[in-house]
């Protein structure tokens, strides 16, 4: 396998600002390439959307992370952009776009509540996740 080929999750978003937890999806695309240990890099290539890591146990945190997003970037007529989305831009620049995850035996290396979270903030859309795969030399 290439470490430098580019590997594609595709999803579709169904709300206009939701975290979606993609934990199984990158894992499930971890397991079809055959990849065992190392690095799985994931970015994002929309503007208007992100990725973090946070708790996935209660759903409530992921409520309470996008009410403080949307207190400090609220939509607003106050933005220049003309697209009606500025708020979206400003909340991916907040949660960033690119995460290294560390893998162990085809299982992305997370702690006991952490979970993968794909951020979309101008939806809903059809979306992706790019992945790349570093192994850990033997």
């Amino acid at each position: 396998m290439s470490t430098y080929a580019r590997h594609t999750c595709t999803m579709r978003t169904t709300s206009r600002i939701a975290m979606t937890d993609v934990t199984s999806l990158i894992e499930a695309r971890i397991h079809q390439e055959g990849f065992h240990d190392g690095f799985c890099h994931l970015f994002c290539p929309h503007t208007t959307a992100g990725l973090t890591i946070n708790e996935g146990a209660d759903a409530a945190v992921a409520h309470d992370i996008l009410g403080v997003l949307n207190d400090l970037a609220p939509a607003s007529p106050r933005y220049t952009h003309a697209e009606g989305n500025s708020d979206a831009h400003m909340k991916s620049t907040l949660v960033g776009v690119s995460l290294s995850i560390p893998v162990d035996a085809g299982r992305l290396v997370l702690g006991r509540w952490q979970r993968v979270f794909f951020c979309e903030f101008d939806g809903p859309r059809q979306r992706e996740i790019w992945l790349r795969f570093t192994e850990h030399p033997n």
